[in-house]
């Protein structure tokens, strides 16, 4: 371990080296890149000094042991500072375990509404909601991509970009099949009906990172409609890519400019057809994609809210929070943590192993 943090503060030092020439400034591109490893780093270099230092405090109690008049006080000393070396090591294990790619990025969120009519719809609304909230709550930024609104106010589908350091490293979780069991607005006999929404979570990526040819492009352009007149205008304003390789479809119809329109038809494109990638590169996480997401049918599931009994089930850790108001508020942390808990969990357990 103490190898492997040697290598990670010269190359801390480095980066911060490179990153301050003129050069590096001038070429975005790869000021992006080395400032993206940068900020990955930082967390493990700033832990390894911490350790180096408390190292450094050990052995000068440890010296301190053989004075008479210092013993008591040093012994004492060495007991906390072991300890919280201790602590700081299980830090650095975990810092250390291999991360995601993809973790420091900006997120497009996507959620639609799947089995239970008009209620998946106004449920999906109310994720959107607690997406929203949560981001807040994190100081993160928000901006809607596209949505399609039902009669009723809820969603069929919408799709918005989460932007803040490490927003994709606490919504991964987030991808897969929401129950809903509430007792629905429209139901005039109080009966609970079961609904489902589906949310897909997409790591942003830059322009660069994701070639793609004008000539595999189909763009169509027509005029913006939506429920009881919303966003009707006059001119053809609303656009429709469709990626013709993979048959990945796009449409954005939220902004009056057609321009505007497509910039953000593309963000959306980008980030899906590099999922797509990822996916095509690693079988495994393709399985493990579509098991999370899944078809949207009742059956499936990773977290269940019970309205009536006022709680949220996560089924992957069997974690139950009778805290339901509020988490639809964006109070959702405990249930993230928990999840990235159990993630580093079992990559130490596959470590240990090895």
């Amino acid at each position: 371990m103490i190898e492997k943090l040697d290598w990670v503060l010269g190359r801390y030092e480095e980066l911060a080296m490179q990153l301050s020439q003129p050069d590096v400034a001038a070429d975005q591109d790869r000021w992006r890149k080395l400032m993206r490893e940068h900020a990955q780093l930082e967390p493990l270099a700033q832990a390894a000094l911490a350790h180096e230092q408390l190292a450094g405090h050990l052995a000068q109690a440890r010296e301190l042991l053989t004075l008479p008049d210092m013993a008591e006080m040093a012994r004492e000393e060495v007991i906390a500072l072991e300890e919280a070396i201790a602590q700081k090591e299980r830090e650095i294990q975990l810092l250390l375990l291999p991360r995601d790619p993809n973790d420091e990025r900006n997120v497009v969120l996507e959620v639609r509404a799947g089995a239970g009519g008009d209620e998946a719809g106004l449920f999906g609304a109310v994720l959107m909601r607690m997406y929203t909230r949560y981001a807040e709550r994190r100081g993160w930024r928000t901006e809607l991509l596209s949505d399609n609104i039902t009669e009723l106010g809820g969603v069929k589908e919408v799709v918005l970009t989460i932007i803040g350091q490490g927003a994709y490293s606490r919504l991964k979780y987030e991808s897969g099949v929401h129950r809903v069991q509430r007792v629905p607005a429209t139901e005039s006999q109080g009966r609970i009906h079961t609904s489902t929404v589906t949310v897909a979570v997409l790591p942003e990526v830059e322009e660069v990172e994701v070639e793609i040819s004008a000539g595999d492009l189909r763009i169509d352009t027509y005029r913006a409609s939506g429920s009881g007149g919303q966003h009707v205008n006059r001119t053809d304003s609303a656009v429709r890519i469709t990626h013709i390789p993979t048959g990945l479809v796009v449409t954005c119809q939220d902004e009056k400019s057609q321009i505007k329109n497509k910039e953000k038809a593309m963000r959306v494109l980008r980030a899906r057809l590099y999922d797509l990638k990822q996916s095509q590169q690693n079988e495994s996480y393709a399985q493990h994609r579509r098991a999370q997401v899944g078809t949207g049918d009742r059956s499936e599931r990773i977290r269940t809210y019970n309205f009536p009994q006022g709680r949220v089930t996560d089924h992957r850790i069997g974690l139950t929070l009778y805290k339901i108001d509020a988490f639809i508020d964006g109070d959702c942390d405990e249930v993230i943590d928990a999840l990235t808990f159990a993630e580093q969990s079992e990559q130490l357990k596959q470590l240990n192993r090895g």
